[in-house]
């Protein structure tokens, strides 16, 4: 059963809040709401976000201050943050958005569908990032076991490298295939996540393209992933 990915809205008024998951429950992902900064800096603690949804006007801590606080921690920097507002002060507050880390600023009213299909695009490079992740710790795993003694456990190398190929090729083929539709959107944030989705994945195939049939793998080094 594949995971549902997590997204975060923040607003600090209740029936913007419940547009938004009204927007937002056709993508069937798991929606958690903060009303404020502080609510969603905690949110972000303890569990992993596809993309923040921030509202720029908010008493106290505000969305370009939230945003600067989530960009400044290791474990959450690189979560896309679409900034929501009600007000346009021109291109000076657009510039300070992008500035604070924004992905994209979108004016209310918005238009419901345009603001789903920009959300869902980063929670599909989200998903593809979980698989690539999963397949590389899988990799590691085995190569370990096959660099102990006696440790090639219930399968031969070449029927394994085999198995993890193909699963390689799968995730590929998806993420060939969004980024194909990418490129016909023109969203430069979109698109640059997607690239650096496929370098990823193009250092796991090297590696494993590396690793001759028949090999433990243990002299051999597996490029990080980030």
């Amino acid at each position: 059963m594949v995971q549902k990915a997590k997204i975060l809205l923040v607003d600090d008024r209740p029936e913007n809040l419940l547009a938004l998951e009204a927007i937002l429950s056709a993508l069937d992902q798991t929606l958690v709401r903060a009303s404020s900064g502080e609510e969603a800096l905690k949110a972000l603690l303890t569990d992993d976000f596809a993309v923040i949804l921030l509202d720029v006007q908010m008493p106290g801590m505000d969305g370009f201050e939230t945003a600067a606080h989530i960009k400044r921690r290791e474990r959450t920097r690189d979560i896309p943050i679409i900034f929501l507002t009600a007000i346009n002060h021109g291109p000076h507050h657009t510039f300070r958005g992008y500035a604070a880390g924004a992905v994209d600023y979108i004016s209310k009213p918005f238009d419901p569908w345009v603001l789903r299909a920009k959300v869902s695009v980063f929670v599909e490079l989200y998903m593809k990032n979980c698989q690539l992740r999963e397949q590389a710790a899988l990799l590691r795993l085995q190569l370990e076991q096959g660099a102990r003694p006696g440790g090639n456990g219930s399968k031969e190398p070449v029927g394994l490298l085999a198995e993890l190929s193909a699963r390689l090729a799968a995730v590929e083929e998806q993420a060939e295939a969004l980024s194909k539709q990418l490129d016909e959107s023109a969203d430069a944030a979109a698109v640059a996540t997607a690239a650096h989705l496929e370098r990823k994945l193009t250092g796991l195939r090297r590696a494993l393209d590396a690793l001759e049939p028949g090999t433990t793998g243990g002299d051999k080094k597996i490029p990080p992933q980030e």
